[in-house]
């Protein structure tokens, strides 16, 4: 009895058992299920609402001009006025040159010009003075045309020698011939200054342009920055020889700044002109958010415009994605609350919600960057060349040393 009360009570557990296993399967089951469905749902909310409105890449960097310094002329290096991480200003003094050799033919171009406008003073006076002796030719014409009317008749009355007459008609051949002399001296006096004033004479304005390429080249012994920003590179020391077109330091104005991002090909499908961009960088961190919009998107890969470039029509060949460098815009104000160097790392992110802007950019180019530094120096050349020659017009006065 009892044997057969224990088999009994056993095979009860079992079934019992095996009548809950299938239930816990299932519910195991939908478990995992629902967990891969809640994660396919999340990963598709994520694609949608995130990675498929946006393109993203951590191969970005800052970039920026870097204007190399160099001389205009040759010369000894006696002042170097900034060095390296200082600011300057536009038109601020960073190398000065020797200006011995400078100043003496400046000096020289001075004295030139001073006397070519005295010389054309003169060469007006004598235009003058020819003009003068042509009326006074023509005066002694005349009165040996008189003489010699008054005469003529008394010949025929016989009341005058016929070698009186001839002597008259002599003397208007002579006046004639001196009147003839007196024009040509006159019209080559006149050949030197007719048709301009004495400053704007051939003469003058050669003399001119002598003392303002020599004034340049003085000024240019003070070499300036073209625009404001920060030294970098100085390689220039006192005593050294420097040519024209040698660099000698590097500026690079910090104030306009953009972010060169290499995307791959595959994500310039959507990428447009005027998208927003939001990027962070190492040196702050995502502390910071920098915004700016894409300005324009590279002509070739870089691989293209590499110093060697690869040549794929070969017998063993791999393929390797490509990046495009994309140029992003960064706001002046977020790099003055944050400044940023050149060459640093950014991560940048491209909203391409909005993708009906172009590809290419349009319209025509934009100037890059302006200056007005050199500009000040013609201008100043002009006036000190304007007083030399007003100073030498008016004998009473005296021109001024450059």
């Amino acid at each position: 009895m009892s044997a057969n009360a224990s088999a009994v009570s056993s095979g009860d557990n079992d079934s019992g058992m095996a009548a809950k296993d299938p239930a816990k399967r299932r519910r195991a089951l939908l478990i995992v299920v629902s967990i891969f469905l809640l994660a396919a749902l999340a990963w598709f909310l994520l694609w949608l609402f995130v990675f498929s409105i946006r393109e993203s890449t951590d191969n970005a960097y800052v970039g920026g001009n870097q204007v190399a310094i160099s001389s205009q002329v040759p010369g000894t290096v006696v002042a170097i006025m900034a060095d390296d991480t200082e600011h300057v200003k536009a038109g601020q003094a960073l190398v000065k040159l020797d200006p011995t050799d400078a100043n003496v033919r400046l000096r020289q171009a001075s004295s030139a010009l001073a006397m070519a406008v005295r010389q054309v003073r003169e060469q007006t006076d004598s235009a003058d003075a020819a003009d003068a002796a042509v009326a006074a030719r023509k005066v002694q014409l005349a009165q040996a045309q008189s003489d010699l009317r008054r005469h003529q008749p008394l010949l025929a009355a016989h009341a005058e020698s016929p070698e009186i007459v001839q002597h008259l008609r002599d003397a208007v051949a002579q006046a004639q011939a001196a009147l003839d002399t007196a024009t040509a001296q006159a019209r080559a006096a006149h050949a030197a200054i007719t048709g301009t004033d004495i400053a704007d004479n051939p003469a003058v304005q050669q003399a001119r342009a002598n003392f303002r390429a020599a004034w340049i080249a003085a000024q240019r012994d003070t070499i300036v920055a073209p625009v404001s920003g920060y030294v970098a590179q100085r390689s220039v020391q006192l005593g050294n020889s420097v040519q024209p077109g040698q660099q000698l330091m590097t500026v690079v104005p910090l104030h306009h700044l953009w972010v060169d991002a290499n995307f791959k090909e595959g994500q310039l499908r959507h990428i447009r002109i005027g998208q927003p961009v939001k990027m962070t960088t190492d040196l702050y961190g995502s502390d910071v958010v920098y915004h700016g919009k894409v300005i324009g998107l590279g002509a070739g890969t870089g691989s293209v415009f590499s110093l060697l470039p690869a040549q794929n029509a070969t017998g063993n060949w791999i393929k390797v994605v490509q990046r495009v460098p994309v140029r992003i815009s960064l706001e002046d104000k977020e790099l003055d609350r944050h400044p940023l160097r050149i060459g640093l790392s950014a991560d940048a992110v491209v909203d391409i919600r909005n993708d009906n802007g172009p590809v290419l950019a349009q319209g025509e180019a934009q100037p890059a960057a302006v200056t007005d530094v050199y500009d000040k120096v013609a201008s100043q050349a002009d006036a000190e060349a304007d007083k030399i020659i007003r100073a030498n017009l008016n004998p009473s006065a005296t021109p001024s040393a450059p």
